[in-house]
């Protein structure tokens, strides 16, 4: 036997049991002190996003409204019109659902549900609703027809039958600019109707413009900020990290004062002569408007981690480099730059990713030409009401960030981001 095993404490207990013990103690309270940043992710990360995804594929307004329908309609094969049977349920369930008054239970639901894949029908139900009771008895096809001939035609009820299966990938085929065809096939969406994707672009699109703009702007900037007298720089810091002490909400405003046809900038060009009266510029309202208020919004989060990083560089680097004979051009690109790099690639992705989904700035300066995904997110979830498509666009968003972020890792190494 070691001595380890046989060293015993002044309590009588040996030192190996005691460590465990001791370790295991140390262990409870490091979790207890951790609990609460774990409650708050779980409460305001974990449990909306898990929400968002699950609401992407469920959407029970069919089963909850027309229950014995939904049943009764999953087993129909799709072949030309359903059954008596069904049609009798039908007729059945529309005729309660009219009587029943409680919240995402109504008939309203169910069509609107419907006229999510098949834009027209609502009207269909609702009036529907509102004459059913007049069917006393069979045969409850002819009847029904018979109110409305719509519903002599197949595709309602195979849409019927899409609708009524609780989890379904509907939300995500409208997201990608898709739609089912009359055979059950997904094809392409009516131009008319092809608007995510074009967004989903057009939001990536701006969202690195602007990251690329902002990349432009903080460089020289942090890097006075790293190299100036400390009087000069402090100052220069405070200029950078005013806008954080001003509202978001205002600093968008200001901008509209600013950039619109009769604000400063174009009362100055005018005044200058550089253009006429009748040729203001217009900057508002577009996708020049959002990118630049969203860049001077996203700025300090650019210039804040490249200054960081180039304040720790040694400028006897530079120096040496120039003493050895480099050209300054040479000796920057081959010495002070590579440098800079992981405070780049922080504020390169903080930049981008914060871009990507902003919503109030694009709201207010952005038009309909300057709006970007997250605008129609919000459109479909306080608006149109249509959660389930609000979710799908939500998670795509969410799986194209994961992606780029994964793609950055590859190519530059998230190990390699330094704010300081």
């Amino acid at each position: 036997m070691s001595t380890a095993d046989i060293s015993i404490s002044q309590d009588g207990i040996p030192l190996k049991q005691k460590l465990a013990k001791t370790t295991a103690l140390q262990r409870r309270r490091a979790l207890l002190l951790t609990m609460p940043l774990v409650l708050f992710l779980l409460v305001s990360f974990v449990v909306p996003i898990g929400q968002m995804l699950f609401n992407s594929v469920h959407n029970d307004k069919v089963s909850a409204v027309v229950p014995n329908f939904a049943d009764a309609i999953l087993q129909w094969d799709g072949v030309g019109l359903p059954p008596e049977e069904t049609f009798e349920i039908f007729v059945k369930d529309m005729i309660q659902a009219k009587k029943v008054r409680e919240v995402g239970r109504t008939v309203g639901n169910l069509a609107t549900r419907v006229n999510y894949e098949m834009p027209g029908s609502r009207s269909l139900f609702t009036s529907t609703a509102r004459k059913a009771k007049k069917i006393k008895e069979g045969p409850y096809k002819e009847a029904l027809i018979k109110l409305n001939k719509k519903w002599g035609n197949p595709q309602i009820w195979l849409t019927l039958q899409r609708a009524a299966r609780d989890i379904t990938p509907a939300f995500y085929v409208a997201a990608l600019d898709l739609k089912y065809a009359e055979d059950g096939s997904i094809e392409r969406a009516d131009e008319l109707y092809q608007i995510y994707l074009n967004n989903f672009m057009k939001t990536l699109w701006l969202s690195a413009l602007i990251t690329f703009i902002c990349i432009l702007l903080a460089y020289p900037v942090a890097y006075l900020l790293s190299v100036l007298p400390l009087r000069q720089s402090n100052l220069l810091m405070i200029m950078v990290l005013l806008p954080f002490w001003t509202s978001l909400l205002v600093r968008t405003t200001a901008w509209i004062a600013i950039l619109q046809t009769e604000g400063i900038i174009n009362d100055m060009l005018v005044f200058l002569g550089f253009i006429s009266d009748d040729g203001r510029i217009q900057m508002i309202y577009n996708q020049t408007g959002t990118i630049i208020a969203m860049v001077h919004i996203l700025l300090p989060f650019m210039i804040l981690p490249l200054y960081s990083v180039m304040k720790t560089i040694p400028p006897s680097y530079m120096r040496a480099a120039l003493s050895m004979g480099a050209k300054p051009l040479y000796a920057y690109r081959k010495v002070y730059f590579p440098q800079t790099l992981p405070g780049l690639a922080a504020g390169t992705l903080l930049v981008f990713i914060l871009a990507i989904g902003y919503y109030i700035t694009p709201a207010l300066v952005g038009g309909e030409d300057g709006l970007l995904i997250s605008n129609l997110i919000a459109y479909h979830i306080q608006k149109s009401l249509n959660w389930s498509l609000g979710a799908a666009l939500g998670t795509i968003l969410l799986v194209v960030v994961l992606l780029l972020y994964w793609l950055y890792n590859k190519l530059i190494g998230i190990d390699k981001l330094r704010f300081g």
